[in-house]
């Protein structure tokens, strides 16, 4: 079984069009919290409020740092997507967190973030504007299909 962290952007449906696109295949995806309200907040929810905004966030980043370690470091593939709108540092971060770790790393993101992600690109095995082309590069790893 191949085991595929989704890391990044979490507007948009790519998730589970990846997930979509890879049926059939051996493979078992994990992923940060996607709902953006209860990742904000779990620290406050688990640890207590938090007057002062800053410590109200940095509670919540450690609880979703433990999870995106994990996730990351269970994996064997980490794919990470750069929406169109917001600066997705975390999603930088995961990237570089998953190259350290030596991860296969697949970069998602359209051509207006090539010069900004030259870096992160630099350091994957693929990078892709679309998720169907990684649920393609899966089903080849895992069985030497080429798409079509």
């Amino acid at each position: 079984m191949l085991k595929v962290y989704l890391s990044g952007e979490i507007h948009t449906d790519w998730r589970e069009q990846i997930i979509e696109g890879s049926k059939g295949l051996d493979v078992s995806f994990s992923a940060p919290v996607t709902d953006h309200a209860a990742s904000d907040d779990c620290g406050v929810a688990i640890l207590g409020e938090e007057p002062n905004k800053f410590w109200h966030d940095h509670k919540g980043a450690q609880m979703n740092a433990i999870r995106t370690r994990k996730g990351i470091s269970d994996s064997d593939v980490v794919v990470v997507r750069f929406g169109e709108k917001y600066k997705q540092w975390n999603a930088a971060f995961d990237a570089g967190y998953a190259a350290a770790l030596g991860k296969s790393l697949i970069i998602l993101h359209q051509d207006e973030h090539q010069h900004a992600l030259k870096e992160v690109d630099a350091a994957a095995l693929a990078v892709c504007k679309e998720p169907q082309q990684v649920a393609d590069i899966l089903r080849y790893v895992l069985t030497s299909k080429l798409p079509g």
